[in-house]
């Protein structure tokens, strides 16, 4: 069971868990972030970004983390849906789709690695080009990764309507087009917002080693996937379609849930947090 799910509904375990020992609910520690972090400025998102702003939440997330970590350059959720994307469609189509994804992955990983983006002499921000560049890889691989998570929605992302609508002409050229000009704006707005503040100042006194992108959690019956552990703090990457009013019960439980299903402290996490941005 997903963690989300487990704290959907108030019957798992975990939530009568929650429910029973955090009796106060959520409300204290909201509080207590946003008497903490109030922006100043938030940034909001190119009208062109719409119904794709889950594709965006999830590019940013992964190029945060190759800025502190290029251990993994292209998610697991992404090669999984690579592979299941052979087996979509006819007349070829989801042979050129998993062409495609393959080629993505093999160029999105020689770019991690020239770039190198974890190197901490370097800003986490790179030239425009570069990340825009960057940025339409990594939307490309967030599509893919619908296929392994949600695989009922991909038939609506522009990837699976591109290739299912002409199979010949769908290339890993054809591939890095389709990613609008606004969600590659958007993405490459977030990181640079980033490059400038606490992540900044968290990456520069940290080492790669030091840091876990995406950790995963063996032998929970519960499965999950956080964004980030940099020496003993989880962070987890929210975007959000009002910031300024974030830490809801949901990300509150779901970041207790990452501390309960590191039982055997792997991560030795001793810190937990979101990092918002807008959707």
């Amino acid at each position: 069971m997903p963690l989300v799910d487990g704290l959907r509904s108030p019957h798992t375990p975990l939530r009568r868990f929650l429910d029973r020992e955090l009796s106060a609910g959520a409300e204290p520690l909201r509080d207590s972030y946003r008497a903490q972090h109030r922006a100043a400025h938030v940034l909001l998102p190119p009208p062109g970004v719409g119904t794709e702003a889950g594709t965006v939440g999830t590019a940013i997330d992964q190029r945060l983390r190759l800025a502190y970590t290029t251990a993994a350059p292209v998610d697991d959720a992404s090669l999984i849906g690579i592979e299941l994307s052979g087996g979509i469609g006819g007349r070829g189509a989801g042979l050129r789709m998993r062409a495609a994804g393959n080629e993505l992955a093999v160029r999105l990983t020689e770019t991690v690695r020239r770039l190198d983006l974890d190197n901490r002499e370097l800003p986490i921000d790179h030239g425009q080009d570069e990340e825009e560049d960057l940025a339409r890889m990594l939307i490309a691989a967030a599509w893919y990764q619908v296929l392994a998570r949600t695989p009922i929605g991909f038939a609506f992302t522009p990837l699976a309507k591109a290739a299912l609508e002409d199979p010949a002409a769908f290339t890993f050229k054809r591939l890095l087009e389709l990613p609008d000009r606004d969600l590659v704006a958007d993405v490459t707005a977030q990181l640079h917002e980033a490059a400038h503040g606490p992540l900044e100042a968290l990456r520069a006194r940290t080492r790669p080693v030091d840091c876990v992108g995406g950790p995963t959690f063996a032998g929970a019956q519960i499965t999950a996937d956080a964004d980030l552990v940099v020496d003993g703090l989880l962070l987890d990457f929210k975007s959000a379609r009002r910031p300024l009013a974030e830490m809801s019960q949901r990300t509150a439980w779901q970041l207790t849930g990452y501390l309960l299903l590191d039982a055997a402290d792997r991560y030795r996490v001793d810190t937990v947090g979101p990092r918002d941005a807008p959707m």
